[in-house]
């Protein structure tokens, strides 16, 4: 039998290797993501020129991607825990890229809404399958980590996300294809093909894991089997976790409603950025999609150090405060200032919102136990991301009443507002000074009964 000492030097090494090997391959699957779920706000003013689908059809059918997210995000849970993550998630990118790439024929109001609803059914899931695949291999130690990783790429990705559809766009007319079509159409088969060899690429079992060696495998399976065993044995008698029962209670609800406020934000700039940036005298289609970038650049920065400071705090509630309350302040300096500053103010926005993200899951996920993990964060994933639908759908109608987008980042300055008074009333788990030894994250094995009962 291995020394513990050599048990722990194999985790670490097989832990290394998974976020040398696997965590590029799920960030690459999230640029694929976010090349999809933003598109149409390049493509918004071609649609209405060529289509006919003015803004508030707009903002409906961008809305309508979260309102089936939300209807399908469970039972894919459900589908996901029976055939495997790995299967799934190739599943969920080959489906959404197949939809993707039927927009690029989209005819009228209806179509557009159907295939934005079927979008939003493909790509339920992903996320929670992200972090159930990373339960499965990642010790829970490391696991904050590899989430925080995987969460921060989501603004590189939207950084790319502008330059990638401002080039798709230029190519109007070429092959008698107009520019917006060339944008569904290849980041619709990208997606298919990454899907593809997602699907020959990741391991659905750390046994099955060639990259490997036998004592890194044993070791790693061993640390994952342990902490199952030791959250099997704390919750011996506690009976199994009613997801009807957890949606009810106050404290999910709370994080339901940050994180619905959080996702207002994110998906009003996604979805809109490019239309606000439009205002820039002189602009075109390629340099609205380098400068809608600026943001989210802006935003990895902010993301970067919010992690180190998250380290060393305590208490991640401030934290979270404080980032929503930039994100109001940057929004609020955006809707009165000049098309230019306005820019500058909505990176302050990113900063905020951005770094709000990644702050508010180390709240629940500090004490959900993996097995638990990947239902509750459907729960305040499918919810919170309701704010995807409002966000789009009402600065939609704000514009085809008032002209103009303005009004709409009044409001959202206002949720940000209301989120950073929520959170302290959010509670937190005590956790005691981490030993030397200790090789979990504290609270990482708390049952989901625990996490949700009140202290």
């Amino acid at each position: 039998m291995p020394s513990v000492d050599t048990a722990v030097t194999d985790v670490a090494s097989a832990t290394t290797k998974f976020f040398k090997r696997v965590l590029p391959i799920m960030l690459v699957m999230l640029v694929c993501n976010q090349l999809n779920r933003s598109n149409i706000g390049y493509a918004q003013e071609h649609l209405q020129a060529d289509v006919g689908i003015g803004a508030a059809a707009y903002g409906f059918g961008a809305g309508l991607f979260f309102i089936a997210y939300a209807i399908f995000e469970l039972p894919s849970n459900v589908m996901m825990e029976k055939y495997g993550a790995k299967v799934w998630l190739a599943r969920i990118m080959v489906s959404w890229g197949i939809v993707s790439f039927l927009m690029a024929f989209v005819q009228n109001e209806t179509m557009f809404y159907v295939l934005r609803f079927l979008l939003g059914a493909a790509e339920a899931g992903f996320f929670p399958a992200v972090i159930f695949y990373f339960a499965r291999w990642v010790p829970a130690g490391h696991r904050g980590k590899a989430t925080a990783i995987f969460i921060a790429g989501s603004s590189v990705a939207a950084a790319i996300s502008g330059p990638v559809a401002g080039s798709l766009l230029s190519l109007h007319d070429v092959l008698g294809l107009r520019g917006w079509q060339w944008l569904f159409g290849v980041e619709g088969v990208l997606s298919v093909v990454v899907g593809i060899v997602v699907f020959f690429l990741l391991d659905a079992k750390i046994q099955d894991a060639k990259w490997l060696g036998a004592a890194e495998k044993a070791a790693l399976s061993a640390a994952i089997a342990r902490e199952d065993a030791e959250h099997a044995a704390s919750s011996a008698g506690k009976g199994t976790v009613n997801r009807w029962k957890m949606l009810l209670n106050p404290q999910i609800l709370l994080l339901c409603g940050i994180y619905f406020a959080v996702q207002l934000s994110i998906y009003a700039n996604t979805f809109w950025l490019p239309t606000i940036i439009k205002r820039i005298p002189g602009t075109t289609d390629l340099s609205v999609g380098f400068l809608s970038a600026i943001p989210w650049v802006c935003a990895v920065f902010a993301m970067y150090f919010a992690a180190k400071w998250q380290d060393k705090a305590k208490s991640k509630r401030p934290l979270l405060a404080v980032a929503l309350l930039v994100a109001a302040g940057g929004t609020l300096a955006a809707a009165v200032a000049s098309p230019v500053i306005a820019l500058v103010f909505l990176a302050v926005a990113a900063m905020g919102f951005k770094s709000a993200s990644p702050l508010f899951w180390t709240i629940p996920q500090s004490g959900l136990h993996p097995m638990v993990l990947a239902p509750a964060i459907a729960i305040i994933n499918s919810l919170g991301n309701l704010g995807g639908f409002v966000a789009p759908f009402g600065f939609g109608l704000i514009k085809e009443q008032t002209g103009s987008v303005m009004p709409g980042l009044f409001a959202l300055a206002a949720a940000s507002t209301i989120a950073a008074g929520l959170v302290f009333f959010l509670k937190e788990r005590r956790t005691h000074a981490p030993d030397a030894e200790r090789t979990d994250e504290p609270g990482e094995n708390a049952t989901a009964t625990e996490l949700v009962a009140s202290r």
